[in-house]
This record gives C-alpha cells, sequence and structure tokens, in this order.
C-alpha cells in the first residue's frame, strides 16, 4: 500500500510534470515493434532550468549550463548514485537539490513549487513516496 500511496504523493506535488510517468512512442519509427507504444520511463525528456543548484556550467546540444534533460527515473531503486553527475546517494538530498533561488548568472529552478510541496509532506508520506522511487 505504501508504494501505490507514494505513487500518488509524486502526482500530489508535482514531479509528474518533468517525471511524466508514461510516454509513447512515435508510430512513424524504424522498428515496427516500437511503434505506438507506452514507455514507463518517467520523464518528459525535455530541457528544464534548474537554477544554479544543480547547474553545471557544460553546454551540450541545446542544454545551457543551467538546463537538465529530464533523465527517466526507470531504474532508480537500483542505482547508488543520483542526480545528472551523481553528487549523492541519499534520496531526499536529491530532491530538495532541484530546489534553487536564482542568482546573478542563473535563474530559479523550474522545480521550487514542486519541492516546496514535497517539504510539506508529513514524514510518512514522504516516506510513502521515497517507497515508490524506489519501486522503480
Amino acid at each position: 500500500f505504501s508504494i501505490n500511496r507514494g505513487k500518488q504523493r509524486f502526482a500530489d506535488v508535482g514531479c509528474v510534470h518533468c517525471h511524466t510517468p508514461t510516454l509513447r512512442t512515435p508510430a512513424n519509427t524504424t522498428v515496427t515493434a516500437l511503434a505506438n507504444k507506452d514507455v514507463n520511463l518517467y520523464s518528459d525528456v525535455a530541457l528544464h532550468a534548474m537554477g544554479p543548484g544543480l547547474a553545471d556550467d557544460i553546454l551540450q546540444g541545446n542544454a545551457r549550463g543551467h538546463e537538465s534533460r529530464t533523465p527517466p527515473l526507470w531504474g532508480l531503486g537500483k542505482r547508488i548514485f543520483f542526480l545528472h553527475d551523481g553528487r549523492t546517494t541519499d534520496l531526499i538530498e536529491a530532491i530538495r537539490a532541484h530546489k534553487s533561488d536564482g542568482n546573478r548568472t542563473f535563474g530559479p529552478s523550474e522545480a521550487n513549487k514542486v519541492i516546496d510541496n514535497f517539504n510539506g509532506l508529513s514524514e510518512g508520506s514522504k516516506q510513502d513516496l521515497l517507497n515508490f522511487l524506489r519501486s522503480l
């Protein structure tokens, strides 16, 4: 039950705005077997401004130094390190690192409100959300 409650908290706080639970593969693909399939990767695969806290000043493709492409969360329960650069082994720390006020170089993180919502959860609801993430 905890995992199901955590999945609901994941949606309630707004994580799903970037970590979209399911995307559909395109109809027009070179591998017919992969056309029009639902993929539960928990990502919108889009670039998001994450503020100076997660900025790495690396320009990669269209991504500026404060932007990150939402990584898929599938397999998260098997990971040892979190965030794009593996800077932490603590899942709560990784979640909270998404909150970042702007500075002279970069604007604030798009995830600030979501992290405020997460921080406002009861300890039990936070644990449910963590249990859900570890089940992916």
